[in-house]
């Protein structure tokens, strides 16, 4: 009997890629997909590591391929393509899947599919890759380029970018950061408990985690359980890397000011300057569109933020409604590549280019320019992005310092704790890699100060 992608789980999966490689994003089709299937625990697991994994890996996983292929594979048949990507990561990444059991899953799974002129064919792709896999000439670390692009699964101009901004060894232990599982991080809404509690009620509940490195309201989950989080109805956390729960700490926000988030969904670190101010500032949330609007206001509703009002508006025009030098505290999170967040989006390694950067390297400088007037004199603005590109971060920030007489860089690591100090550039900007800082996502964050 033919399955479906609500009972299979491999099924789920090979849907859910092909969606992806038309456009859609993994997160979006994963939480569709198993929200309609009648999955166990376990396979809901195995759909989320098979998807994210192929994803991620990819480069490794064609470079595997191409040794034991005997067509280029630019020339397969793309749905031939994709499943001989689902079996290669099982054989490669996965111990706990036996070998045949992922061959044998992924033929079957072409003939479900009608693919049966294809069975052969991948057939003996996988079964050579399963007995020849030890032999595959990775290339060595010393070869950097040629290492983040086949064995860390970088597209060049990924490598390329990653080499001008760190020397070859960290440059290595980032790309290979970036090749791995993220952590499941989680902010303790401080309006609602505190983490000391939180973690106590996380191991009650059969769960295992820890405090976070650098943020003071971070919970690194170690393990999860079968049941629900503690307090997830109740607001008493929001799922958010450490590196984003920084950011809201950064803007040097106080109770009885007037805020602006520029760009503010999904809500974040909205809900998180709430809780930082008490509620007793003036939050106003902006985002494009009305979907995502109503995204923050679910949030800060659940996490019990009612000094939070959500507006519909497109920064890339100037908020005429708005008055100039309005607000004491603005943060632009500005829209970016996502590069520092590429292991928890891992379809961006493969559907963006250089080019997109120079692109949304003119969107962030346009609304940069846009909601600059609206800031005080004496106020701050916090530019930040979950990427690491020169491009998007120094010099969108070196520019508009250099048209903008009237606004300062401050130095960010003299308002916040001493510990840290090894997150900030000589500069006095953020520069947060995983491979140096916990685990933690990559951002970059600059803080502007209109002079007095």
């Amino acid at each position: 009997m033919t399955s479906r992608p609500t009972d299979s789980p491999r099924r789920a999966v090979y849907e859910i890629l092909q969606r992806v490689a038309d456009g859609a994003f993994a997160d979006v089709m994963l939480d569709t997909t198993l929200s309609r299937s009648k999955l166990e625990p376990r396979d809901r697991r195995l759909v989320t590591e098979l998807v994210y994994g192929v994803l991620r890996l990819q480069g490794r996983i064609d470079f595997a391929l191409t040794h034991f292929c005997n067509q280029p594979l630019q020339r397969l048949q793309p749905e031939v393509l994709w499943l001989l990507r689902l079996g290669a990561y099982q054989l490669l990444e996965l111990d706990r899947v036996p070998a045949h059991a992922a061959v044998n899953s992924t033929v079957e799974l072409a003939r479900e599919l009608h693919l049966e002129q294809a069975v052969g064919f991948i057939n003996g792709v996988l079964r050579s890759l399963d007995r020849g896999k030890a032999g595959i000439p990775w290339p060595a670390p010393e070869k950097i380029k040629l290492y983040l692009q086949h064995v860390c699964s970088q597209p060049i101009w990924l490598s390329k970018e990653v080499m001008r901004q760190l020397p070859n060894v960290d440059a290595r232990a980032f790309g290979e950061s970036l090749a791995s599982s993220p952590p499941l991080t989680l902010r303790v809404n401080s309006l609602k408990t505190d983490r000391e509690a939180f973690l106590i009620a996380l191991t009650e509940a059969g769960h295992q985690g820890h405090p976070s490195d650098f943020a003071p309201e971070g919970v690194t989950l170690d393990r999860r359980g079968e049941d629900p989080l503690p307090g997830d109805a109740d607001g008493w956390y929001q799922v958010q890397d450490e590196a984003s729960i920084l950011i809201a700490h950064l803007l040097d926000a106080h109770p009885g000011q007037k805020i602006l988030d520029a760009c503010a969904a999904p809500g974040g670190k909205t809900t998180h300057l709430a809780a930082l101010t008490e509620n007793q500032a003036e939050i106003l949330a902006l985002d494009k569109y009305s979907r995502r609007v109503e995204m923050i206001e679910l949030g800060a509703k659940r996490l019990g933020c009612p000094s939070v009002v959500a507006k519909q508006c497109d920064l890339t025009e100037p908020a005429d409604f708005l008055e100039p030098q309005s607000f004491d505290r603005i943060l632009l999170d500005a829209p970016c590549s996502g590069l520092g967040v590429l292991r928890r989006n891992p379809e961006g390694r493969w559907n963006k280019s250089a080019v997109n950067l120079k692109e949304l390297a003119v969107l962030q400088r346009q609304i940069l320019e846009n909601v600059a007037p609206l800031v005080r004199v004496g106020g701050k603005l916090l530019y930040s992005v979950c990427t690491f590109s020169h491009g998007e971060t120094d010099v969108i920030v070196d520019e508009f310092l250099a048209d903008h007489p009237e606004f300062e860089l401050e130095h960010l690591g003299r308002q916040v704790s001493q510990d840290w100090a090894d997150l900030f550039t000589p500069k006095g900007t953020l520069r947060s890699y995983p491979h140096r800082h916990g685990n933690m996502d990559a951002f970059f964050a600059a803080r502007l100060q209109r002079r007095p």
